[in-house]
């Protein structure tokens, strides 16, 4: 038997040829466009992973110089502050004990006035009341009033006696 072909044989079998050639082509391109995906999301994901354990390491750095500076400003602003507390301190003992040495000793120095007050007192008590000057070399004796009838001379309006320069 023989068979012939006609023309519409042959266009049918062109076409499913194109046919599964094309169904071919696309499986291929499927197979291929998965690969490619599969390679293209792999890629991504170690992209992602390097961005992101870069960014952890870099995070991590940036951690630790903020750590560092944070620390670094709270050591130096403490040793600041204590030395300025420490400071103030040690200038108020100091100021303190000064005030209270200076006022002891203007309570000491009022205490020898007073000593000297009543030893002057004392003094004129038992000087009868005589005060010596000295007036242009000449030495004078001054009396109390009334010590004296007739006072030859006077020193500041008081009875006076002149004494001998010898």
């Amino acid at each position: 038997m023989e068979r012939t072909s006609s023309a519409n044989d042959l266009t049918d079998r062109l076409r499913r040829r194109l046919e599964s050639e094309r169904r071919e082509i696309e499986e291929l391109t499927a197979s291929e466009l998965e690969r490619l995906a599969e390679n293209s999301r792999r890629v991504a994901r170690n992209a992602l992973r390097t961005i992101e354990r870069d960014t952890e390491q870099a995070t991590g750095r940036m951690r630790a110089l903020l750590l560092k500076a944070w620390l670094r400003s709270l050591v130096v602003g403490l040793s600041l502050w204590i030395g300025i507390c420490a400071g103030s301190w040690a200038t108020m003992r100091w100021l303190a004990r000064s005030v209270q040495d200076r006022i002891e000793m203007a309570a000491g120095l009022d205490r020898d006035v007073e000593d000297a007050r009543r030893t002057l007192a004392q003094l004129e008590v038992d000087t009868w009341g005589l005060v010596f000057h000295e007036i242009e070399g000449e030495r004078f004796v001054v009396v109390p009033d009334g010590a004296l009838a007739d006072p030859p001379w006077r020193v500041d309006g008081r009875l006076a006696l002149k004494l001998s320069n010898e």
